[in-house]
């Protein structure tokens, strides 16, 4: 039966049957609302991380226990091109929840990220990145909120997939063939781009074309450079063990503001990303267990998933104790 299978297979490339790509959704914002802590919600419970591990000894217990962030929309970040990064754009840009409508004719009820950035009105061209509070970890597992409020990942639990497959990660991900992203506009005379990176921490940034319209839009992206038919693709054969599965993961979302256009406030508004992909990796059943043998590819990933959490976890104690130098109203 197998043998079958190949031959078929094998026919099909020879006849020039067009490819089938998959499509899945790199992040939806509407996963991203706020839930946890229940009396006041400030963070998205499915993708908080926990950095006090790498906060040091000199901290109580009690303020490692508020040392947690995560994906929620009001944490994302807006970084601004040299230019244009001023002490007053930097505090009137900001991210937030933001509902539609019951009853609109598309996402009636849907939370998604809106976004307000704040220009120099000054005639010269500038950007800003709409960026998570931290690089999304495409390796970190899944865990669990305790009662005391700490994250752990219980032995039961440790298997059943990584936090941010779906959630800004896409694993087993070749040749990317088209790219949209579900935007409300305003009018405004901005483009916008999408920055991704993959296994290689190589980024690739997809412009979608400007938001000069209202209402929702779905822009898309179509790679010019796709083939479509097998027999025209340049064939490669790579060794299957133990290479490990390409991935994309989200960087961000970029405006560009032309200084021909006005300046000031930006406003706009985001549901969610999809892109359509061809798999980089078949998934066989294999006669021989070749990971549960030589687990290369576990100890791999946990080293660059420690890797990535000691960056995180350095930022937001920074980040921290900066709060905790900060003057608060009564």
């Amino acid at each position: 039966m197998k043998r079958f299978i190949a031959v078929v297979l094998t026919a099909c490339v020879f006849v020039g049957f067009p490819l089938a790509a998959d499509e899945a959704v790199l992040l939806d914002f509407s996963s991203l609302t706020a839930d946890y802590p229940s009396d006041k919600p400030k963070e998205n419970s499915a993708t908080m991380v926990d950095f006090s591990g790498v906060s040091g000894s000199s901290y109580t217990d009690e303020e490692k226990a508020m040392m947690k962030t995560s994906l929620a929309i009001p944490n994302w970040d807006i970084i601004f091109s040299s230019s244009s990064r001023t002490v007053f754009n930097q505090s009137l840009s900001t991210a937030k929840q933001a509902k539609v409508r019951d009853g609109a004719p598309n996402f009636a009820g849907a939370t998604v990220m809106g976004v307000r950035v704040h220009f120099p009105t000054e005639m010269y061209n500038g950007w800003a990145l709409v960026a998570p509070p931290f690089e999304i970890p495409a390796y970190l597992d899944k865990g669990t909120i305790g009662s005391d409020g700490k994250i752990n990942v219980a032995a039961e639990e440790a298997g059943r997939g990584r936090m941010f497959d779906g959630v800004g990660v896409v694993k087993n991900v070749g040749v990317l063939k088209s790219l949209s992203m579900n935007v409300h506009g305003l009018n405004f005379p901005h483009t916008v781009s999408v920055i991704l990176k993959d296994e290689n921490n190589e980024e690739q940034e997809i412009h979608l074309g400007t938001m000069k319209f209202d209402g929702w839009r779905k822009m898309a992206w179509e790679n010019p450079n796709y083939i479509s038919e097998a027999r025209n693709r340049e064939l490669r054969v790579f060794p299957l063990y133990p290479r490990s599965a390409p991935m994309r993961k989200l960087v961000g979302i970029r405006i560009y503001r032309d200084g021909s256009h006005e300046g000031g406030d930006f406003i706009g508004y985001f549901k969610d990303i999809s892109i359509i992909y061809d798999k980089a990796l078949l998934t066989l059943e294999r006669d021989i267990d070749d990971e549960g043998i030589w687990g290369i590819l576990q100890k791999r990933e946990e080293a660059r998933r420690n890797a990535e959490i000691r960056r995180l976890g350095h930022l937001q104690v920074l980040r921290y104790l900066e709060n905790k130098k900060m003057h608060v109203d009564d």
